[in-house]
């Protein structure tokens, strides 16, 4: 399964993908896309008349900025919406300004112990699949 830290993967050509396929495509749980869908306005893939979710290249691009912006960067869900808009708006502050007032709404991080001990990729991705599962949950526990 690839990592958020990897290139993305070279794009079919075609113009429309499924949810399916762009799960595949990102190594992201189509439950996280339709989240991610209801979080970031920078994300609205079309739907077909029979209801299904259809992502043009530009929604795929959009997913693995989100991806990289949440897992690489650290953003919370809200610092990456705003990193998004502001840059579809086209403001032209400094990249670092951006990634400052984007980061401003985390909470301080917390000292690491003397001696990290190095996590496994099966431990990263058991935390991050985890991660998705929580926050799709809460997403749930929102809408009651």
């Amino acid at each position: 399964m690839a990592t958020a830290a990897q290139p993305a993967p070279e794009l079919p050509e075609k113009s429309l993908f499924r949810i399916g396929e762009v799960s595949r495509l990102t190594a992201t749980k189509a439950f996280v896309l339709r989240y991610w869908e209801s979080e970031f306005p920078t994300l609205q893939p079309v739907k077909s008349p029979s209801g299904h979710r259809l992502y043009r290249r530009e929604d795929i691009e959009t997913v693995f900025e989100i991806k990289r912006l949440l897992y690489e960067e650290g953003f919370t869900i809200a610092g990456a919406r705003k990193h998004l808009a502001d840059q579809a708006n086209g403001h032209g502050h400094s990249a670092a300004a951006s990634t400052a007032s984007a980061h401003a709404d985390r909470p301080a991080p917390v000292e690491a112990p003397a001696k990290p001990v190095p996590a496994s990729r099966a431990h990263k991705k058991f935390l991050l699949d985890l991660h998705e599962e929580l926050l799709a949950v809460l997403t749930l526990l929102e809408r009651e």
